[in-house]
């Protein structure tokens, strides 16, 4: 029976911190690429067109509408596979991330991409009407008023559940351990297999997550009271 050996945390410390440094990495890539797809599909669900809101509103529903899981699995696994079926071979074989956390960055990020989409969307029509007013009255045309007047109050407002969704990002990073990808999470399970000591190792990585959302959560705060003291 297992004696719950604590000290195997420390001894293999190391083996953690370098799959903490990948969850770290992962949840900046994702976010990153999260907030540039969000505020593009954020801008077209506000758009005079309809079309641009129809693409929109398809992918909001698909990516909001499946598991990430599931998302995960399809890109790093399917993908490669029909790519290959048409003839057109492709792997996600790179010279700076291991395959797998590539996969899992862009996966974590498209996903993302649907829920800031939504952020922007209600953080641009959260501004008050008689802004956009304002600025018709001083001759801007809706380009012009949505890139001067609106976008910049609109930023300011979202900034705080952005933070938000930095921090789940952090914590879904860890479903990119099914296809492979060396986070904590996959660290975790290699040594608990390895010592078989799963409790010990499970705790290890829960007290990690715990501190790095901890962190997060403390930055994210700080900012949310910056921005109500300057309003």
């Amino acid at each position: 029976m297992s004696n719950m050996d604590f000290s195997l945390i420390l001894k293999h410390m190391d083996i953690l911190l370098l799959g903490t440094k990948l969850t770290i990495i992962m949840t900046i890539g994702a976010i990153t690429i999260g907030v540039i797809l969000g505020t593009l599909l954020g801008l077209m669900r506000v758009s005079r067109s309809g079309i641009l809101k129809g693409i929109a509103a398809v992918y909001l529903q698909i990516f909001r509408g499946t598991p990430m899981l599931l998302q995960i699995c399809f890109l790093y696994f399917a993908i490669p596979s029909l790519t290959s079926a048409l003839g057109m071979p492709f792997s996600w074989s790179n010279p700076l991330l291991p395959d797998a956390a590539l996969a899992g960055i862009i996966a974590l990020g498209l996903n993302s991409g649907a829920y800031i989409a939504e952020i922007i969307r209600s953080g641009i029509q959260g501004v008050d009407i008689g802004q956009t007013e304002a600025a018709r009255a001083l001759g801007l045309n809706h380009t012009q008023t949505m890139q001067l007047i609106i976008l910049p109050q609109a930023f300011r407002r979202v900034i705080p559940p952005l933070c938000n969704e930095f921090i789940v990002l952090l914590k879904d990073t860890s479903l990119v351990s099914a296809i492979g990808a060396k986070e904590l999470m996959y660290q975790a399970r290699a040594m608990g297999a390895k010592y078989y000591e799963y409790f010990v190792f499970m705790i290890g990585a829960a007290v990690v997550y715990f501190c790095l959302t901890f962190i997060f959560t403390r930055i994210a705060n700080y900012i949310e009271r910056r921005l109500a003291v300057s309003d």
